[in-house]
């Protein structure tokens, strides 16, 4: 029996295999890596990076880890897991908020997951800036732990809508316990401000002219509607 026993020793102890120095390296690099960023951010700190057309956001959860919501297309058309955990582009990014709008006009999709990805896989080579919502919201932050706790309890498949529930809403929801978000508002806005304008009122007016001069209709009714909405947008305005 005991002989037995030594033997078993002897195979396992001469199966394990050391680590080559490469591997050792690897591994050491990546620890220095995430204990660098444990010293520049802090567990449940809000992170925001430019993205091309628009700011992403993220939840730093630590050990160089950021949960972040993105509307993606690549579950939806492929399976491949790897593909799927790929790091998320621009173009990405852009597709996946393309894909969103288009297809939930045929099929109600999700097209969108809160995914955990390492600091530089979420800047993308962009710089980082910190908790900048701090100063803009009127709601104070939640404790750095609740906010990651947040950010996890999250973690999967949940639907995106670019204006109602996009990156910025889930950040501010995880750190403030707010849905809401200051870019939405800025497009909103800016939309408004552009639509709601003299300008919009005088071409509409000439454009309802030529069409019942065009289509020689003269009731009351469409001269009234031809007159009303200009009007209104003028008053809007």
């Amino acid at each position: 029996m005991f002989s037995l026993r030594l033997l078993a020793l002897i195979f396992v102890s001469s199966a394990t295999v050391d680590p080559s120095p490469e591997e050792k390296k690897k591994k050491g690099d990546d620890e220095e890596e995430k204990n660098r960023y444990d010293l520049m951010f802090m567990r449940g700190d809000l992170l925001e990076v430019p993205r091309t057309l628009f700011t992403h956001f993220g939840i730093y959860l630590g050990g160089g880890r950021v949960a972040h919501f993105i509307p993606d297309i690549m579950p939806v058309v492929s399976t491949n897991q790897f593909r799927i955990k790929q790091i998320v582009t621009n173009t990405r990014l852009i597709l996946g908020v393309l894909a969103k709008e288009e297809l939930s006009l045929i099929v109600p999709v999700q097209c969108g997951s809160v995914r955990v990805d390492s600091v530089e896989d979420f800047a993308y080579g962009a710089e980082i800036i910190v908790n900048p919502m701090d100063k803009m919201c009127s709601c104070a932050a939640l404790q750095g732990e609740e906010v990651a706790r947040r950010a996890e309890k999250l973690l999967g498949d949940v639907a995106y809508s670019l204006l109602w529930y996009n990156c910025e809403h889930f950040v501010m929801y995880c750190r403030y316990g707010t849905v809401m978000s200051f870019q939405t508002f800025q497009f909103c806005k800016t939309v408004r401000k552009l639509l709601l304008s003299r300008g919009v009122a005088k071409v509409t007016a000439v454009l309802a002219a030529c069409l019942l001069v065009y289509l020689r209709v003269m009731n009351t009714w469409s001269v009234l509607l031809a007159v009303l909405l200009p009007f209104l947008l003028w008053m809007a305005s």
